[in-house]
């Protein structure tokens, strides 16, 4: 297996070529094993993967602590090469309910300082901000970000589902090594503005939902049952025609990957790959089998041919259904 080391930005730090999306071990896709979780990081650090992705709100501070255990257990040298990220800001009810965001400075390092607690660490890989506090200036959220970062708590500034012109002025007020953004074979909005911008500044892209959340894994089918924790039974790429329509894409791409003799997700891992040195892949495997079947796509190679072939199967803005509920989308930039 190829393993790449690509870099987060400018300012950034090396990474693996994939990175480790943990949230599914603790929330949004139904029950998780903590046994197969702690197992698949230990396998991913195991494989070379250096970067962990979580957020201090999954599962109100359950995925710090899986992650926390995990490294407490791996071996010396593995736990060392770890690097992780960490989203914070969005706030929770008891009962999980979603009741906004807060980029307050005081906020900022008050989540921080739990995070270190929860995770077992003495510093922060990469934070940032889940999505905008439309009441705090992103300059006061990112100036915060940096005190931490001038005390030792936080390596490298972060960004997360922010619009070009929020990315200038963060940039402008600390440099910024990443920006965590949904981008996949059906989720190409980026394209426009977005990369563009990160690209001008020297930003690395860490690109979440390479997958569409296992719609295009090749797994996924139109009779599947999905429990009421599952975020895919609210969102709108899996709902009625928009599922069957969109699952009508991934066969297209099921005839490319064979042709090829490697999987659906693997092609799809691997068209976000091919899209540039500067834009690292989380692939969100709950399970080693999911695990080794993602790492898989680093040996894949797409020739011109193979490129052209997967745009005409699945051009951009083919997906049916936003990648959101509605009252999500309203705190997503574009």
């Amino acid at each position: 297996m190829t393993m790449l080391t690509r870099s987060l930005g400018n300012s950034g730090p090396q990474v693996s070529a994939l990175g480790l999306g943990c949230m599914g071990m603790s929330a949004l896709y139904g029950e998780a094993d903590r046994t197969e979780s702690v197992a698949t990081i230990h396998a991913a650090l195991e494989a070379g993967v250096t970067l962990l992705d979580t957020g201090d709100f999954y599962a109100m501070g359950h995925n710090e602590m899986l992650i926390g255990e995990a490294l407490r257990a791996a071996p010396a040298a593995r736990r060392e090469q770890a690097l992780v990220s960490v989203k914070f800001g969005a706030l929770r009810g008891p009962d999980g309910s979603w009741l906004g965001y807060d980029g307050r400075p005081a906020a900022v390092k008050s989540f921080a300082a739990y995070s270190l607690q929860r995770l077992g660490v003495d510093h922060i890989d990469v934070y940032r901000i889940a999505r905008l506090d439309p009441d705090v200036p992103i300059e006061e959220t990112v100036g915060a970000i940096a005190e931490l970062l001038e005390k030792g708590y936080v390596r490298h500034i972060g960004l997360s589902e922010v619009g070009a012109g929020t990315i200038r002025r963060a940039a402008a007020t600390a440099p910024v090594s990443d920006l965590q953004i949904e981008y996949s074979l059906i989720s190409r909005g980026i394209e426009d503005e977005i990369l563009p911008t990160a690209r001008e500044l020297g930003i690395g892209i860490t690109a979440y939902g390479v997958l569409s959340r296992g719609l295009i894994s090749g797994h996924f089918t139109a009779d599947r049952q999905l429990g009421a924790g599952d975020f895919r039974a609210m969102s709108p790429r899996f709902q009625g025609d928009n599922l069957r329509h969109n699952l009508n894409l991934v066969e297209a791409l099921r005839k490319i990957a064979a042709q090829k003799g490697v999987s659906v997700a693997q092609i799809a891992i691997a068209w976000v790959l091919s899209r540039g040195e500067d834009i690292v892949p989380l692939v969100g495997a709950r399970r080693r089998d999911r695990l080794t079947e993602a790492l898989g796509a680093l040996d894949v190679t797409l020739e011109p041919a193979d490129l052209a072939a997967i745009e005409e199967a699945v051009p951009a803005g083919a997906a049916a259904g936003e990648r959101y509920p509605a009252a999500q989308m309203a705190h997503l930039e574009s």
